[in-house]
């Protein structure tokens, strides 16, 4: 049976001051790294072994992931890292306060940004502070200007049908380290969720999500690691 582990980054300093991150590359808190570490022990102690790893191209998800590793005596396991799995790019919002945004917007409007399935934030501008689009990682990508939740699952199912789902039936363990909405795509994905539904998923830092899979990759069973 395939088993495959999903986790969020740890709290960022982004997730701390309640800015709109996306894209852009944000450090974890010490909070952060101390869930990163938490997880890692919790998965040893729970049995849990992988044989390969996939995170994003931003240091959060990077640095959770090598984290929770050490924390389980694995860091020599393979990674591979890809823009595919980054958090939704939040455009013209990327750097702003959200409390601050919706005061200035009204709470109703950001909650579309946020919450709605298909409708994205503003577009960022070319050369604004947080333009990612000459950070020599994404060298060869055509960077989004901002993207819906609709958009971000177009761009991550690709990359699960391409590397991670071949890993999976070839019977490895897979661990992905990645965001809120890179891993909402995954989980609508593999649970079947509407799109209405699936926005009001909460997926916290720091938590491991375990998925017992069936041969087909079809979801047998989603639970937190730390409700097992």
């Amino acid at each position: 049976m395939p088993k495959l582990v999903l986790i969020r980054h740890g709290q960022s300093a982004w997730n701390l001051e309640n800015r709109f991150t996306g894209w852009w590359d944000v450090d974890v808190t010490e909070k952060g790294a101390a869930e990163a570490r938490a997880a890692g022990e919790l998965m040893a102690a729970k049995g849990l072994d992988f044989d390969q790893t996939f995170t994003s191209l931003q240091t959060r998800a990077i640095k959770t992931l090598n984290l929770a590793l050490e924390a389980m005596g694995r860091l020599w396991l393979p990674t591979e890292k890809h823009w595919r799995l980054n958090e939704r790019h939040y455009g013209g919002l990327t750097g702003l306060n959200k409390a601050e945004t919706a005061a200035k917007h009204g709470d109703e409007q950001v909650h579309i940004w946020r919450r709605s399935f298909d409708i994205p934030p503003p577009v960022s501008e070319a050369g604004s502070d947080y333009d990612v689009a000459n950070d020599r990682r994404y060298a060869g990508i055509d960077v989004p200007a901002t993207e819906s939740l609709k958009d971000t699952i177009a761009r991550v199912l690709p990359y699960w049908e391409e590397r991670i789902a071949p890993a999976l039936k070839d019977g490895q363990r897979v661990l992905i380290s990645a965001h809120g909405n890179s891993l909402r795509a995954l989980v609508k994905h593999l649970s079947n969720i509407p799109d209405d539904e699936i926005t009001g998923l909460e997926i916290p830092t720091g938590q491991p999500i375990v998925y017992e899979l069936a041969d087909d990759l079809s979801a047998i069973d989603r639970y937190y690691l730390n409700e097992r």
